[in-house]
């Protein structure tokens, strides 16, 4: 089984909690909100993406690069899944 097949529930309710932002998003630009007040919303958007894509990486490099079928022991793609971890924040 895939990795996104076995997270798929956890991606999903991800997806739609970006979905609920972008059309908060949407209505606060409809309804003429402050500029401020948009790029808040937007950089939690932003945010929000950034740990849906972070999630999809890690489950593939973990499934992928570092599986049991690779040989590269789990150890050493800790210190790659760190990196990534600060870079997306």
């Amino acid at each position: 089984m895939s990795h996104v097949q076995g997270d798929a529930k956890k991606l999903l309710a991800r997806v739609r909690r970006i979905g609920g932002q972008l059309g908060s998003v949407e209505r606060a630009i409809a309804e003429g909100a402050e500029c401020g007040a948009v790029l808040q919303q937007l950089a939690a958007v932003r945010g929000a993406v950034n740990g849906l894509i972070f999630q999809m990486m890690e489950g593939h490099l973990t499934a992928h690069v570092g599986g049991q079928d690779s040989g590269m022991p789990e150890e050493e793609l800790a210190p790659v899944l760190a990196v990534l971890r600060s870079y997306m924040k």
